[in-house]
């Protein structure tokens, strides 16, 4: 490195290296994200003028930081950076929450069909992706959100503040007695990764994510069992809205429709999995 600093195609060479070599799974775009939010550019700048600029002074450091996290700690980018974008929204993240998906868009997506002015209760809403989009897309919709984990509120509360979306957090285990029985439809991107597949999962998820937001027994359905149930007693709930694993859909639809809910579908991801379990009933 010279006395100027560390041109910016050398920099980036040297992180692809050490995240391939700690077998991260796309390394160039990482290496790219990371050096751009240090450098505090656009990655289209920072990859236009990879020989005018240079990583000098305190962004040594800074990018040394992300690399080791990333490489060696296999931190996830979005916890690094503090933010993750979600539909037309950048959510702050860290390890209080899951990191919002591109898939639990689905989830989105089906809120947006709701009537008009209908209560909607995101359960488990982590940092409030969930809830937090809806709003931003249908202001006419009375949006609440609950988690059982406070800390998870609290980071869903300061997204709602900074992007001024108003919003109702309360703590509650599923739809506990905390819960009122005030809610048309309830959307909910529960723990569903069976505890079977624990071994399997990536170091990002399984050292970085919170478990509690993960796992749900041997098959992964004992939330979404539990929230259903409690659906039987609350009949003003017409609409429903689940966020399922990859094999999962038909268990959870079976369940909606002993629940009784007549009208059970599903919307697939880009992967082609049924991703949400959708349901009314009158």
């Amino acid at each position: 490195m010279s006395a100027a600093g560390t041109p910016v195609l050398e920099a980036l060479e040297g992180a692809i290296t050490a995240f391939a070599a700690a077998g991260v799974e796309s390394p160039r775009l990482d290496a790219e994200v990371l050096l751009a939010d240090v450098l505090d550019v656009d990655r289209a700048r920072l990859l236009s003028e990879t020989h005018e600029l240079l990583v000098s002074g305190p962004a040594v450091r800074a990018f040394q930081d992300a690399v080791r996290r990333r490489a060696v700690e296999r931190e996830p980018v979005a916890y690094i950076l503090g933010r993750r974008a979600f539909r037309r929204l950048e959510l702050r993240v860290d390890r209080r929450a899951l990191i919002p998906r591109p898939e639990t868009e689905l989830l989105v997506e089906a809120g947006l069909e709701l009537p008009t002015g209908a209560r909607m209760l995101d359960v488990g809403t982590g940092s409030g992706a969930v809830a937090l989009a809806l709003k931003d897309e249908r202001p006419d919709l009375l949006v609440s959100g609950s988690d059982v984990i406070e800390a998870a509120l609290a980071l869903a509360r300061e997204n709602a503040a900074r992007l001024g979306l108003e919003v109702a957090f309360m703590q509650a285990d599923l739809l506990d007695r905390n819960v009122p029985d005030e809610f048309d439809a309830i959307l909910a991107n529960l723990p569903y990764v069976a505890e079977r597949e624990r071994a399997g999962l990536p170091p990002e998820i399984l050292r970085h994510e919170p478990p509690e937001a993960l796992f749900a027994g041997e098959d992964g359905l004992d939330a979404i069992r539990a929230l259903v149930a409690q659906l039987r007693a609350r009949p003003r709930v017409k609409h429903v809205a689940l966020e399922v694993g990859a094999g999962q859909a038909g268990a959870v639809a079976e369940l909606l429709g002993a629940a009784g809910y007549e009208d059970v579908g599903s919307k697939q991801d880009l992967a082609g999995i049924e991703r949400v379990v959708r349901a009314e009933r009158g």
